[in-house]
């Protein structure tokens, strides 16, 4: 029978064999932790999924929605191009600080740009400034605010644009239609929006792996 443990023992397998910039990125989780940032990162293997996907759509300019402490900004920026560019947004100066010194490490401040500020306060004059839209979006924050995080990541993306949101599942009680956890409720309202909404095709997944069970959607902009 699977357990944790065995999808744990199975991400470590895949990590060792197909993530080989792991320990370099454990560091980068070693500063989270000592920073006193929750532990709630993408895995390894989740990480190199989104480095992968950037790679594919060929991305030269990315729009994160939660930076944390940078571990998956930094998987996605070292996607990018010579001339791309990241934009993460972080609404916590304590994660933002530690995620400047983390992208600073790896190399990469000069493609990653960090907006502190709640992300709906900054999406407006996000949309003023750049003037260029976005051709991948990974959005990965407070998923009670996801219905509003969608149509804005959608406004913002260009034609072909693939948007990826973590966390859809959260073991299973993304089911649960009288769900009083606000969470539940933005992830379920911004399923309803994508099931009505015609510039987006999108389908979600259900994964396992060592942050337990859960699931992520990707879309692509129409």
């Amino acid at each position: 029978m699977s357990t944790q443990k065995t999808w744990t023992e199975v991400d470590d397998y895949f990590n060792s064999q197909l993530v080989p910039e792991k320990d370099a990125m454990n560091e980068v989780l070693k500063s989270n932790s000592e920073a006193g940032l929750p532990s709630i990162d993408v895995s390894a293997a989740q990480g190199k999924m989104l480095h992968v996907l950037a790679k594919i759509k060929g991305a030269k300019r990315i729009l994160e929605v939660g930076t944390l402490g940078g571990y998956s900004s930094i998987w996605l920026a070292s996607a990018l191009p010579k001339d791309g560019r990241l934009i993460t947004l972080e609404a916590s100066e304590k994660h933002a600080q530690a995620a400047r010194r983390n992208i600073e490490n790896a190399g990469l401040k000069e493609k990653v740009e960090i907006l502190l500020g709640p992300a709906n306060k900054t999406f407006p004059s996000l949309a003023e400034k750049e003037t260029d839209p976005f051709d991948f979006v990974f959005i990965d924050a407070d998923k009670r605010n996801n219905p509003s995080y969608i149509k804005w990541a959608i406004d913002l993306s260009a034609r072909g644009a693939c948007i990826v949101v973590d966390n859809v599942v959260r073991n299973g009680e993304v089911v649960v239609k009288d769900s009083q956890d606000p969470d539940i409720e933005g992830i379920r309202d911004m399923f309803d929006i994508l099931s009505n909404e015609p510039r987006i095709d999108s389908t979600a997944i259900q994964t396992v792996g060592s942050k337990g069970y859960d699931g992520f959607l990707l879309a692509v902009v129409k």
